[in-house]
Parts: C-alpha cells; structure tokens; sequence
C-alpha cells in the first residue's frame, strides 16, 4: 500500500455574498434547475414508455435503447465532459449543456414528424438518436454542476450544499413520474420532454447572470488519446452490457467486445501513468484514485445505481400493465418516494456530518434493502400503502448513499480536479445504472420464459411456437395482448410478477453486499484551504 501523502489543493476564494454569481445558495439553485431536466428525464420515461410503445409500436427492445442509448451517451463522454469543465471553464460548459440539453429535448418531442422528412429512418429511431444526443449534452453539465457547487461552497458548508442539491435532485428525480403522468394522460407522452423547454430557458438565464465562471489556471490542453482511449473502452463496456442479452454472455461477439474493453482500458492506464510521469495533463490523474475513499465511493456510486435504476425501470410495466392503472395514478403510486425525498435528502448531509459516512451510509444501503425485499413481495392487487410503504423507505435508504458518495468523490478531490472527480461520480452512476438494466433485464426476461409455460399448463402445447414467443414479449411489458382468454392473460401477468419479484431480490442482495463495502470507506471532513490527503 503506498505511503498516505499530502497534496495541498489550490485555496478556493471566499464566495461574495452578493453580486453576480457571488452568493452560493443562487449558484445551488441556478445549477439545480439545469439537472434537474436531466433527472426528470431519467424517471419521466418509464412512465411514458407505454405511451410511447403503443404510439410507436416499438419493441421492449427499442424501449430499452430509449433508456440505454440515453446511458450510453453519458458513461463514455463524461469524465471528458468533466475535463471540459476543468480547462475551459465550468460556467461555460455548464450553460452549453443546458442549452444543448432542452434544445434536443424538443427534438425527441417532434421526432415523428422530423423523421418524417428523413427517408429511411423511422420514428422510434429518431427518438433513439435524439435520447443519444440528449445524453452527451447531459454529460457536459452534470460534472460541471457539481464543480460549481464545490467551488462556491466553503468546505465546512458542503455538506450543507450537498444534503440540500440531494433534496432538490432527489424531488425533481422522484416527482418524475407523477410529472410525466399528469402529461402523459392529459396531452402525450411528447409533453414530457418538450417541459425541457421553459426549464432550460429559466436555467441559461440564472445561470449567466447568478454562476461565476472558474477553470483551473494549470492546464493548458486537453489529452485526445487519453479521451479515445477512455471513450473506446466506456462505449465497449456498454455496449457489451446492452447487447449481451441478445447475443448471449457466452458468444463470441459478446467476447470480442469484453477483450476490446480490457485492452483499451489497460492501454487508457499505462498511457496515463505515462504522462503523470513525465508532468504532462493527463486525461484522470490516477492520483486521484490514491484516496481509498474515492474509490471506494465510485464502486458504491455504480453498484447502488445498478441496484436502484436496474430495479425501478420494470415499475412503470407493472403499475400500468399488471395494475391497470392510468399513467397519472401509476405516477400517483410513487408520491411517497417524492414525499420521502424532500424530508430524507437534508436529513441525510446532516446526518454524514454528524456521524460520518461509514454509519450513514451503511444504514442507508440496509434500509434499502430491504425496501428492494418489501417490494419483491408486492402481489398483482398492491394497494397504495403496500406499495408507497418500500418507496418511502427507499427515499430514506438512498438519500443517505447519494448525498455521501457525491461528498466522497467529488469532496475529497483536489479542488483543481473537480470537473474530473465530477465526471467519475457522474459515470459510475451511468454505467451501473446501464447494467442493472440490462442485466436485471436478462433475469426478468429469464424468468419469465421458464415460468410462462408452467402458468399456461396444458394449453402451452396448443399455441404455435411464434405465438408463445409473442406472449413472452408482451409479458416482458405485463401487458396480455387483447382479445385473450383470461387463463392466458394470467399467466402473463402472472410470469411478469415472478420476474419482478427476481429482480428486486437481485437488487435486494446487490444493496446488503454495498452495505458492507461502506465499512471501508475512510472520507475524513475537510475545510477550506486544508490539504487533499491522496493516498
């Protein structure tokens, strides 16, 4: 283990307490109101994914591109984005991302009629392009906002900062589904991404006049191979993640991508370490990584995502689907966790500074747990408090585990390293959240073809081969096609609900086993101007 070692960070100026992007609370607000689009947007859609299946008639697997190609975007282009920040200055990104980011979102609410106009290309695929697009701009301000952040506040108050950004990210996160069902019943699923809109032009408008732009004063150019390098091994290591399932874990495809990973990323490392050595720029310090708490708290960052977003993406199936519910009383459904998270969130920063990461985090994961247990056991009938009792505690599970990574990574780097230490929280979440997906996908599809013929009994023998491959798909969605016999549309129903129930157990063990990873995290509390321990 190498000898701990003191780097001393570049002293952050006092933050005025009036004048253009001189008070740190407006500089909270301003940079909120731009993630929180990217946060709505990534709860919004399982709840219009229905919608925008039977509008479209896109395929499970065209809905998961809608969500994996968004992911995608993110996992290989933020810790570039990050180092944008860094050299050109946060402010700066921060609004381009924001303009780029509404921007494309009204795109994706007009992409049946600009497809259109575009020989060859269909609806669905539009919208996929588009959800890629939104998803690079979306890289380009979430670690450039989280940078502001940890420049604006002192040290001792970014705990402060923190639980409250969790409160607001947490609420705009949770309330996406309520948001999205309102729209979705009342107007169309379209409405859910052009809102983007007018939240965009209210974000540009503080953010130029509120947020005071900074970039660090020692670097000079950016390292292109490092971001090949980087951007190659992320897009195969998705990419794989996303794919798998169709190739198969043991094909040679599947393989190919895995070795092309290993190697990019092994060259991504010597050519890094090559360059720290030689005093050049590179693209990730792997100094940062000496701070056993950094990375510790981007393996939590990617396993608690992987755990939740994996999870929670079959829930708008179910309440829809099996339920039967209209998407706003589906969006209803998930009031506690909005409910949970305004109180849990500040709580949460309190509570990790008070009592440290290690307990509150831990406890946080256990609590999750076992909400992911609750939900595992949720029947076909739930009524509101059997399903809003997991989500509240959900809300109070995670707030404890968002809040104390993000203060972990991006806390406990050197200020100067900021946009980086951003864009590595910002792409464990991503890439955790790409594989719970996918995989936990895999498991419910799984489960779900070994259990749909056993609920059918002998009328399995008489549908044709194509057909029961049909009702899998439909059961993936737990929706049975209409005009069924009711055995049949109970067994879907029926199918779905044990593959549910699979992938939240998953989930349940994933978050026990995070809960122990806590136990080593070491984050001590700086203040400001203290030195960054990196080691």
């Amino acid at each position: 283990m190498a000898h701990a070692k003191a780097v001393d960070a570049p002293p952050s100026p006092r933050p005025a307490k009036t004048g253009a992007g001189g008070n740190p609370w407006l500089v909270l607000l301003s940079v909120s109101l731009g993630v929180i689009m990217v946060m709505l947007d990534g709860t919004v859609v399982g709840i219009a994914n229905p919608s925008i299946q039977a509008d479209l008639k896109a395929s499970l697997s065209d809905l998961q591109w809608v969500t994996s190609g968004y992911l995608l975007a993110l996992a290989v282009f933020l810790i570039t984005a990050g180092k944008l920040g860094d050299l050109f200055g946060h402010k700066r990104v921060f609004l381009i991302g924001v303009g780029g980011f509404a921007l494309s979102s009204v795109g994706i609410g007009l992409s049946a009629e600009v497809s259109d106009i575009i020989p060859g290309v269909s609806p669905v695929g539009m919208l996929i392009g588009l959800r890629v697009l939104q998803g690079l701009f979306g890289a380009l301000l979430q670690p450039a906002a989280l940078a502001l952040l940890r420049t604006a506040f002192p040290g001792e108050k970014l705990n402060q900062a923190m639980g409250a950004w969790g409160a607001i990210i947490g609420l705009s996160s949770a309330a996406g589904p309520i948001v999205g069902g309102v729209l979705v019943e009342q107007a169309s699923w379209e409405t859910v991404f052009f809102i983007n809109a007018p939240v965009g032009v209210v974000a540009l408008a503080m953010g130029i006049f509120l947020i005071k732009d900074n970039r660090s004063q020692t670097m000079a150019r950016i390292d292109w191979l490092g971001v090949l390098l980087l951007s190659g091994a992320m897009f195969s290591l998705v990419w794989t993640i996303i794919k798998a399932p169709e190739w198969g874990w043991g094909d040679s495809t599947t393989l190919t991508f895995i070795a092309v990973f290993a190697v990019l990323i092994a060259l991504f490392i010597f050519w890094q370490s090559t360059m720290q050595k030689r005093g050049g720029q590179p693209l990730v310090p792997l100094s940062l990584f000496r701070n056993a708490s950094i990375s510790i708290g981007t393996v939590l960052m990617m396993m608690v995502a992987f755990a939740m977003f994996g999870a929670m993406f079959f829930l708008g199936f179910f309440f829809q689907g099996v339920h039967g519910l209209s998407p706003l009383e589906a969006g209803l459904r998930m009031l506690p966790m909005s409910a949970g998270m305004i109180v849990a969130s500040p709580l949460a920063g309190m509570a990790i500074g008070r009592l440290g990461p290690k307990i509150t985090m831990a406890a946080g994961l256990l609590i999750t747990a076992f909400s992911m247990f609750l939900m595992s056991r949720l029947s076909i009938d739930a009524s509101f408090i059997e399903s809003g009792i997991p989500f509240v505690l959900l809300a109070f599970g995670m707030s404890p585990v968002f809040v104390g990574a993000t203060e972990i990574i991006v806390g406990n780097a050197p200020e100067r390293l900021t946009g980086v230490a951003g864009g590595v929280q910002q792409s464990a979440m991503q890439v955790g959240g790409a594989l719970g997906t996918a995989i936990l996908g895999a498991v419910m599809a799984g489960e779900i073809s070994d259990k749909l013929a056993g609920y059918l009994g002998p009328a399995a023998q008489a549908i044709p081969p194509a057909q029961l491959t049909a009702l899998e798909k439909a059961a993936a969605f737990g929706a049975a096609p209409p005009g069924l016999p009711q055995q049949i549309g109970d067994a879907v129903h029926n199918s779905f609900m044990d593959g549910m129930h699979l992938a939240f157990i998953v989930s349940t063990c994933i978050a026990v086993l995070t809960a122990a990873l806590t136990l080593f995290v070491k984050a001590g509390r700086k203040t400001e101007g203290a030195p960054v321990h990196m080691g």
